[in-house]
């Protein structure tokens, strides 16, 4: 279910509030692969399925920096800001890749609100994130990012 804010001056109120959870979307070998040629890392644990299933994985997994990409896309099924003109990526204070993203399983987001800033125009949020495999036993990426909302 998405947190729904009818304002950025609303956010404040949400400051150490867990938002909830994004529905599960799946990883596919194709967006690995495209990651891949978008950055250049063509590692056989990311993009050979068949080398990958003796690898210390068992298949391919997702890129960390794929995995981070997402949360953006996951996010928007988690919060929804009314009233934002503009939103942009601005950052991230910390990551971490714990465990893998196997190629075709399901990632969630989990968020909650750390922190909200006025800036020229606008706010900026914190926003400390969690991103799970459906049904593995420790997240895959913790970050902290760092997004700026203009009315």
């Amino acid at each position: 279910m998405t947190t729904h804010v009818k304002s950025i001056e609303d956010l404040t109120d949400l400051v150490g509030t867990h938002l909830g959870y994004s529905d599960y979307k799946t990883v596919t070998q194709e967006q690995v692969n495209l990651f891949a040629e978008a950055t250049g890392d063509h590692q056989w644990i990311h993009v050979d399925p068949e080398r990958a299933k003796s690898g210390p994985f068992g298949t391919t997994i997702a890129h960390g920096y794929l995995t981070l990409s997402l949360i953006p896309v996951l996010l928007g099924g988690v919060m929804h800001v009314d009233g934002v003109s503009m939103g942009v990526n601005y950052g991230t204070n910390k990551v971490r890749f714990t465990s893998p993203v196997p190629v075709g399983s399901e990632v969630r987001a989990g968020a909650t609100l750390s922190s909200v800033e006025p800036v020229s125009g606008g706010v900026q949020v914190a926003l400390d994130v969690t991103v799970e495999v459906k049904d593995a036993p420790k997240p895959s990426c913790v970050a902290q990012v760092v997004f700026r909302y203009y009315a």
